[in-house]
């Protein structure tokens, strides 16, 4: 399950994963993000909040996953990470060969220093 809370005043959008990520996860994040990014032309910040990265529960879900990077990932400003998962070491080296937002990682517990650095953004 993959909750996501989008803020349409600010155009911050946090996502955080509940258990192992489905496609439908990210069809429905696409539903709550693509009318605000069509509207606006582009997120300015998103935040990834977790514990620990659950993973995919399939190999179709990891590739809805980098379908949805592909097709998002040039209309998002800044992206942060909030986790204390050692995925984002992984994150920390891959993102800039892939993402062309500014990514940015945080502990699990600094959601709300992580939100301040999003949305300087706007600025």
């Amino acid at each position: 399950m993959l909750t996501v809370n989008m803020d349409t005043k600010t155009g911050i959008v946090v996502l955080e994963p509940q258990g192992a990520l489905t496609s439908d996860d990210f069809d429905r994040a696409a539903k709550v993000i693509d009318p605000y990014v069509e509207r606006e032309k582009r997120l300015k910040g998103l935040i990834i909040h977790t514990e620990e990265f659950p993973g995919w529960e399939s190999f179709a879900a990891f590739s809805s996953h980098l379908a949805f990077v592909k097709e998002h990932h040039k209309k998002v400003a800044r992206i942060a990470v909030c986790t204390d998962s050692a995925v984002k070491n992984f994150a920390k080296l891959v993102a800039p060969h892939f993402i062309s937002a500014e990514v940015r990682m945080f502990p699990h517990k600094d959601l709300a220093a992580a939100k301040q650095w999003v949305a300087e953004s706007a600025s």
